[in-house]
């Protein structure tokens, strides 16, 4: 049975550097995140979406205005509840067809920023948290989207505090030193293959 690795942690803290390196070892990886931006721009989910806003959240291209949708529902807890409502049950079966492709791996690794707060934790056999502190990952994230740091604060507060996922988690990586870090997922590894 191969087993599910969550790997997660907060806007800025790395996680996607940390998904690549493993990725790099031939392990495969899952990042949610852009599993979910190519299926929300499926027709009939993309409609689904649409019908959550009364103004246009569409490019002239047709393809979703993602910065508009993430000014909306960053905002309004209500219509981000709404939209995970249509995006989450999508991802999550194409996550289980996808475990299936690689059945024959002892473990696969599943990239989610959320994973705690949409309860995906519970899918998991064990949980790599990465974390920063938090200036450093408001200096990661300027530098990276181009967004105020009043922005990322509102990111930073609609997920769950560090102390809460560090208490559900299996392995906890502060990612100051990306040197230091990769020797810390080596050793995770070395020990996730001998369970």
């Amino acid at each position: 049975m191969t087993k599910i690795i969550g790997l997660t942690g907060g806007i800025g803290s790395g996680k996607s550097t940390v998904a690549n390196y493993i990725a790099s070892k031939g392990i495969p990886v899952y990042i949610a995140d852009d599993e979910a931006k190519k299926i929300m721009e499926n027709a009939d989910v993309k409609q689904r979406i649409q019908n959550l806003f009364e103004e246009s959240i569409l490019n002239a291209d047709k393809t979703l205005n993602r910065k508009k949708i993430g000014e909306l529902v960053f905002t309004n807890p209500i219509k981000l509840k709404e939209l995970n409502a249509i995006v989450h049950p999508e991802v999550h079966d194409h996550f289980k067809n996808w475990v299936k492709k690689h059945k024959k791996c002892p473990f696969v690794i599943k990239e989610v920023a959320i994973l705690f707060e949409t309860g995906g934790n519970k899918q998991c056999d064990k949980v790599i948290l990465i974390t920063a502190p938090e200036e450093l990952r408001i200096q990661r994230v300027m530098k990276r989207d181009n967004l105020t740091k009043n922005d990322i604060l509102v990111r930073i507060n609609n997920q769950l505090p560090e102390s809460k996922k560090k208490e559900m988690s299996d392995f906890v990586i502060e990612n100051v030193d990306l040197s230091n870090t990769f020797l810390k997922i080596d050793e995770i590894l070395k020990i996730l293959a001998k369970t």
